[in-house]
């Protein structure tokens, strides 16, 4: 993996359409500012999708903190992701690294259910894929065990 410089300076119009391309659902569509405006609307903020849209060109760049605090958890990010370079680098190396695992994922494992086994995880908090993984751990030597084979590490 390539190690990119940071991005300092970036404007919120920038930040949002960055998360917007970065964070895709299961379709590997880009989600629309009308997924985001309702998905916010039903967590009980009111934010409409043609704000969203200027917020993501630049026409307006002054949101209320309750709308950064609503975008910031539909994208799965802390909030400070608007206000500070250095945690908006790191998230966004975090987000280019998951992409990568999910992409490389993808490549080996074939089958449909493989693959939305490795969506759904890459969806999960590290705490949830921990647990995918020791129950993965669990299946795989049970049946390693019946096949009469020896556990790997």
């Amino acid at each position: 993996m390539v190690e990119q410089a940071p991005r300092r300076g970036r404007s919120l119009a920038d930040k949002l359409n960055h998360l917007f391309a970065s964070t895709t659902p299961r379709s590997g569509q880009e989600y629309s500012n009308e997924q985001v405006a309702a998905a916010i609307v039903a967590s009980g903020v009111t934010i409409s999708q043609s704000y969203i849209w200027q917020l993501r060109k630049g026409k307006k760049d002054n949101p209320t903190f309750k709308h950064l605090q609503a975008l910031a958890a539909f994208f799965g990010v802390p909030v400070s992701y608007f206000f500070d370079d250095e945690v908006t680098d790191r998230v966004d190396q975090q987000l280019e690294e998951l992409r990568a695992e999910q992409e490389r994922l993808n490549e080996i494992m074939g089958s449909s259910d493989a693959q939305l086994m490795a969506l759904r995880a890459g969806e999960l908090s590290p705490a949830g894929r921990r647990q995918v993984m020791d129950l993965l751990d669990v299946v795989h030597r049970l049946e390693q065990a019946e096949r009469g084979t020896a556990p790997e590490g």
